[in-house]
């Protein structure tokens, strides 16, 4: 069995089966078999148990909040907005069966035309940071281009996942379309991976696993889509709104306690502008509320367990150039309050490494050009903002930036109905919007013969 542990008290919040090689083959010989009569259920029924799925998961989703927070030690308003994009995911691609169209194309002697089809059964491996978020943006467009799939949330936080398969099931889906195995990546992901049964992989983790798991899927050329890493850049010129940006920092850095793959961690400002960034900055650090993640005032929870809590520590060493940092609950609960390093030299680790957890490293500059090169000094290119009154500034940055998703004057990342994913090692592939069924399905090209040989 799986001891799953509570972040914000340290104790056993529940036990799972713990699953292996054998429960994984199991999934996937379910799934395989589930696939011909899912594959060829009809647009408008397919679309209809996608809708009746978003209605069961907003009917629970009170409950659903609640398990989240308590599992991956989120605020419980966080949780909440989660749980509200997982119901807005299915629903936007509840109108993709329907609308998987292609081409015709002119040919000699003929006709020829394209239509996608569904892949087979797609495996699923998912992080622990958002874990039913990130597996909706998965889930929604594979089910809603007809395959069937085996998830393997993270041994840390399986709950949500283990309540997902109970809640397709109760919208109608047919058994076998939606599987979940909880056991460790090193064999349970690795065998998804490796199994010759299937199709594709789709990964949300680390850049380290995400490069172990492309190579390993070559072995049988799988379809793989990674979303890994990232270092984001958080740009303020000295011409932007100051107050702005600062009032907005804290929660793209330390929005889910700093992990996540888009957290700004970063912050670039133009060096005139430094001061007032810093003290506008500081009372909106300072005044970030840590705490339990069932109270509503809390808007930051604790790190995912005590391991993640110590890497994080090692950011901050004895002597580290700490400008300011909040504060966070005494007593049990893997708790760090967030933190601000200036002046930082740009070789230090705080600035070229992902953290995943509360640390910010500002950082300043002295032009337009400096920017983009300190923005681009990394090997990620998942996310970023900039801020500035001068749109054709704005612009020519956000175009020189390497990254796959931008904000200008605000902190936003993610949206269901567009494509979010990264550049060079922040991974390969979209998810959400249009884009994302692309990754799903298979390009089909038919030529029908209307002149004699």
């Amino acid at each position: 069995m799986l001891d799953v542990i509570e972040p914000a008290t340290e104790q056993v919040l529940r036990q799972v089966p713990r699953a292996g090689v054998d429960q994984v083959d199991e999934a996937v010989a379910r799934a395989t078999a589930a696939f011909p009569a899912w594959r060829d259920v009809t647009p408008a029924a397919r679309a209809g148990l996608l809708r009746s799925l978003a209605d069961t998961i907003e009917a629970e989703l009170e409950e659903l909040a609640t398990l989240e927070a308590r599992n991956a030690g989120k605020p419980i308003g966080d949780a909440r907005g989660e749980m509200g994009m997982v119901v807005e995911t299915f629903r936007y691609y509840a109108g993709a069966p329907e609308r998987l169209t292609g081409d015709t194309i002119p040919a000699a002697g003929g006709q020829a035309f394209t239509v996608r089809e569904p892949l087979g059964v797609v495996g699923l491996i998912t992080p622990w940071n958002f874990p039913l978020t990130i597996a909706a943006w998965k889930l929604a467009p594979a089910l809603a281009a007809g395959n069937t799939v085996v998830l393997k949330p993270a041994e840390l936080t399986p709950l949500t996942a283990l309540r997902f398969a109970e809640l397709a099931i109760e919208a109608g889906l047919p058994e076998g379309v939606v599987n979940v195995v909880v056991g460790p990546g090193s064999t349970c992901g690795a065998r998804l991976v490796e199994h010759p049964g299937v199709a594709k992989i789709a990964f949300t983790g680390s850049t380290e696993v995400g490069r172990s798991i492309a190579a390993a899927a070559a072995a049988t050329i799988k379809r793989v889509t990674l979303e890994l890493g990232g270092k984001s850049a958080n740009i303020v010129f000295a011409d932007a709104d100051i107050e702005a940006a600062a009032a907005a920092a804290p929660g793209a850095v330390f929005g889910n306690a700093g992990q996540d793959c888009c957290a700004r961690s970063r912050i670039l400002v133009q060096a005139e502008a430094l001061d007032d960034f810093m003290a506008a900055f500081e009372p909106a650090v300072t005044g970030l509320r840590v705490g339990e993640p069932l109270d509503d005032a809390s808007e930051m929870g604790p790190l995912i367990s005590a391991a993640q809590r110590e890497t994080v520590a090692g950011f901050v060493p004895d002597g580290a150039p700490v400008a300011f940092r909040g504060t966070a609950p005494d007593g049990p609960g893997y708790w760090f309050a967030p933190t601000v390093l200036c002046p930082v030299e740009r070789d230090d680790r705080a600035v070229t490494e992902e953290i995943f957890g509360p640390i910010a490293a500002v950082i300043p500059f002295r032009d337009e050009a400096e920017a983009i090169a300190l923005a681009n000094d990394t090997i990620y290119g998942l996310s970023g903002s900039i801020w500035t009154r001068d749109g054709a500034r704005a612009l020519r940055v956000a175009r020189a930036v390497e990254t796959g998703v931008l904000s200008i004057n605000s902190n936003s990342s993610v949206r269901v109905t567009t494509p979010f994913g990264g550049f060079k090692q922040s991974g390969y592939g979209r998810e959400l919007g249009p884009h994302a069924l692309d990754a799903y399905s298979e390009t089909k090209t038919i030529y029908y013969a209307t002149e004699g040989n």
